[in-house]
């Protein structure tokens, strides 16, 4: 994105100049033109050298239950007709998010200079994604902002109400996993090895213990001696992934993967057409266009194989295909996705109908999520029971038979 100073004719023939942000000359004028002006200069602003008032370090976050707040009390307030700015500086005084703190000065004045609301929040794209901006454009152009910001707050309340849900299934497990863990290398490096000694000093070093208590032994042993190393590998290796699943072919293997673990696959699935129906539909009622709609929609997915199968459906969509039929060629969206949308496309009801699948889909995740966490509650129990058992049976077993011995 870059600055752009105009001077331009008003819709009221009077001479107005300001900044506007874009991604070149052409896109610049065009925002004009949108707004109603008549362009006659427009240039780039140079950057001035050295530092800026307006220069952070790294984008601020904003977490997505701060940026559904504010987008449902700018919804409240444009739609009582208060001034975009008014409203703008309001929720900037207001907000306690830290990071909208941070940026929505900048995007006030930006919107005071003439801009766009679309185009001062589009220099913000880690808290303002292309759903987001593509909805404000939309509304912008059709005058119906206070309208496209109240779907835009339920859509992204959906989000957060969905995705809560998920965090709350992964926490159990993610907690007993840690416990274990934990609790294992401590009895393995404090507990176990005192335990190896009283035997030793019992039955004497030509005693014959047995195979797993032998087994218990060496692996205490180990963790004694290189456990900080092993430790410090673990590091190096899930940092080393995370690299590696940056990357665009690490990514979609990662994501081929996940897709065929059984359970994980079904909440992956229905998240994404979830998403997918929640999103598509808000982008067309906003007056998105269908490819651009399945554009954006296919960038939010978080799966990348998925998202490749709604980027083909817009390849299809563009050598004259309707909508339904690429989906139902789709080895991974089940046949009802195009029934549905095939009925929405007949109908002219395909909004409707996308949001009672969307609805529909988080149901669907929202039981498999709670069957999930009352499934893993006794399995995760009955493991770290096993483990904490096992080690009781290897170290205590012996001692118990050389007692009995005495």
């Amino acid at each position: 994105m870059a600055t752009f100073s105009y001077t331009a004719k008003s819709p009221e023939g009077k001479a107005v100049s300001g900044n506007v942000t874009a991604t070149d000359k052409d896109a610049a004028t065009s925002l004009l033109i949108k707004k109603g002006y008549t362009p006659i200069v427009v240039k780039i602003v140079k950057e001035k050298k050295g530092l800026s008032t307006d220069i952070h370090f790294g984008e601020p976050k904003v977490k997505l239950k701060d940026r559904v707040i504010f987008t449902r009390q700018m919804a409240t307030m444009v739609n009582a007709g208060v001034p975009l700015v008014k409203t703008l500086t309001t929720l900037s005084d207001q907000t306690e998010s830290k990071g909208l703190k941070a940026i929505m000065p900048t995007v006030v004045k930006r919107v005071e200079s003439g801009e766009t609301l679309a185009a001062a929040l589009s220099d913000h794209p880690k808290v303002f994604n292309d759903i987001y901006l593509n909805m404000v454009r939309a509304g912008e152009a059709g005058g119906i902002l206070d309208e496209i910001l109240d779907r835009l707050a339920v859509q992204q309340e959906k989000q957060a109400e969905m995705r809560g849900k998920l965090k709350s299934a992964a926490t159990y497990p993610a907690v007993i996993l840690t416990i274990t863990f934990v609790a294992f290398y401590f009895l393995m490096v404090s507990v176990v090895p005192k335990i190896g000694k009283i035997i030793v000093d019992i039955a004497g070093p030509d005693y014959e213990t047995p195979i797993y208590t032998k087994a218990m032994l060496a692996i205490s042993d180990v963790l004694q001696n290189d456990g900080l190393k092993i430790i410090g590998f673990g590091i190096v290796f899930f940092f080393a992934f995370r690299k590696f699943k940056s990357t665009t072919k690490g990514k979609r293997i990662w994501d081929s993967f996940l897709l065929r673990i059984p359970v994980v696959n079904k909440i992956i699935t229905k998240v994404a057409l979830s998403q997918f129906a929640r999103t598509f539909s808000a982008l067309s009622a906003a007056g998105v266009s269908v490819l651009d709609a399945l554009d954006v929609t296919a960038n939010a997915i978080n799966n990348s194989i998925i998202s490749g199968e709604i980027k083909k459906a817009s390849t299809a969509i563009k050598n004259g295909k309707p909508l339904s039929e690429p989906f139902a060629n789709s080895k991974i969206f089940p046949p009802i996705l195009s029934q549905m949308i095939a009925v929405g496309e007949e109908t002219g009801e395909l909004e409707s109908i996308l949001n009672k699948l969307a609805e529909f889909y988080e149901q669907e995740v929202d039981e498999v999520s709670s069957s999930l966490t009352s499934i893993l509650e006794p399995i995760m129990i009955v493991i770290l029971g096993g483990i904490i058992g096992v080690i009781a049976i290897s170290v205590f077993g012996p001692i118990s038979s050389l007692t009995q011995q005495i």
